[in-house]
C-alpha cells in the first residue's frame, strides 16, 4: 500500500502520556486516571444509528466495472483517481478519519511521529524508558492507495504501521459512514469486506460513503487483545471498584439499620 499525497494537509501528533499499562511501577492514581477516566469498559450511548453488520454487494462484470470506474473518475476533482487493471482488478484512493477516544500505544523505542514521518514510512526515533501511550490527533485522516481485494482487516493494519501503533489490531475497527435524511449510519466491516470495492459501488460522495476507524467496542471485551500488564492493573482496578462498592453497600445499610433502631427507641411502650 503506498499514501496518497496531500501537501495542503499539516498535523501533528498532540501531547503524550504515560501509558497506564507498561509498567507496574505507575501508581495507583495514574492507573484510575487511565484505566476508569479514559478507558471505561462500560459501553456509552449511541447518538448515530447502527446498520446491520453485513451488506450485499453486487458482483460488476469486467464491462460493468470499467464503466463504473469511468463514471467515478469523471466525478473526482482530485488526481485521486481509481485504475482499471488487465488482470481485472483496480487500484484506488481511500479515505479514513481516525476517531479514536482512547490512547494507542508505541514501542518503547520510539516517539510518536508526525504526519509527515508517517507519510514517508519512517519514524524519529528518541530513547525512552517505557512504552509510550498518547491519544492520536482528533479527526485526522489518511488516504491509504489499496487494491480492489484489499480488506478491511488490512487497512487497518496498514494504519496502525503507518501511526507505528504496536496495540492488537483487533482493539480497533473500520467503520461505514453514511448519511440519509439527515440522520448518521455507521456499520461495521467484517474483516473480508473490501473497502475499495464499497467506495467504488457509492460513489465518490462523502455523505454516500465514508470509511472511519474507532475502537472495536463491540458490547463484549476482548479480553485476549490485551497484554499481560493490561490485564494485571485490570484486576487492580476492578479489585477496588469491588472494594469502594462493598463500603458503600455496607454503609447504607447501617445507616438504615440506624434509624430503625432509633425509629424502635422513640415508640412508646405498650
Amino acid at each position: 500500500m503506498s499514501e496518497a499525497e496531500t501537501p495542503s494537509f499539516e498535523m501533528t501528533w498532540s501531547s503524550t502520556t504515560s501509558s497506564g499499562y507498561c509498567s507496574q511501577e505507575d501508581s495507583d492514581s495514574e492507573l484510575e486516571q487511565y484505566f476508569t477516566a479514559r478507558t471505561s469498559l462500560v459501553r456509552r450511548p449511541r447518538r448515530d444509528q447502527d446498520e446491520p453488520a453485513q451488506r450485499e454487494t453486487p458482483d460488476l462484470s469486467q464491462a460493468e466495472t470499467e464503466q463504473k470506474i469511468k463514471d467515478y473518475n469523471g466525478q473526482i476533482n482530485s488526481n485521486l483517481f481509481m485504475s482499471l487493471n488487465k488482470d481485472g482488478s483496480y487500484t484506488g484512493f481511500i479515505k479514513v478519519q481516525l476517531k479514536l477516544v482512547r490512547p494507542v500505544s508505541v514501542p518503547s523505542s520510539k516517539k510518536p511521529p508526525s504526519l509527515q514521518d508517517a507519510r514517508r514510512g519512517t519514524g524519529r526515533s528518541t530513547a525512552v524508558k517505557r512504552r509510550t501511550s498518547f491519544y492520536l490527533p482528533k479527526d485526522a485522516i489518511k488516504h491509504l492507495h489499496v487494491l480492489s481485494r484489499t480488506r478491511a482487516r488490512e487497512v487497518i493494519e496498514a494504519l496502525l504501521r503507518k501511526f507505528m501503533v504496536v496495540d492488537d489490531p483487533r482493539k480497533f475497527a473500520l467503520f461505514e459512514r453514511t448519511e440519509r435524511h439527515g440522520q448518521v449510519y455507521f456499520r461495521k466491516l467484517s474483516d473480508d469486506e473490501q473497502p475499495l470495492k464499497l467506495r467504488l459501488l457509492a460513489g465518490p460522495s462523502e455523505k454516500a460513503l465514508s470509511f472511519v476507524l474507532k475502537e472495536n467496542d463491540s458490547g463484549e471485551v476482548n479480553w485476549d487483545a490485551f497484554s499481560m500488564p493490561e490485564l494485571h492493573n485490570f484486576l487492580r482496578i476492578l479489585q477496588r471498584e469491588e472494594e469502594e462498592h462493598l463500603r458503600q453497600i455496607l454503609q447504607k445499610y447501617s445507616c438504615c439499620r440506624q434509624k430503625i433502631q432509633e425509629a424502635l427507641h422513640a415508640c412508646p411502650l405498650g
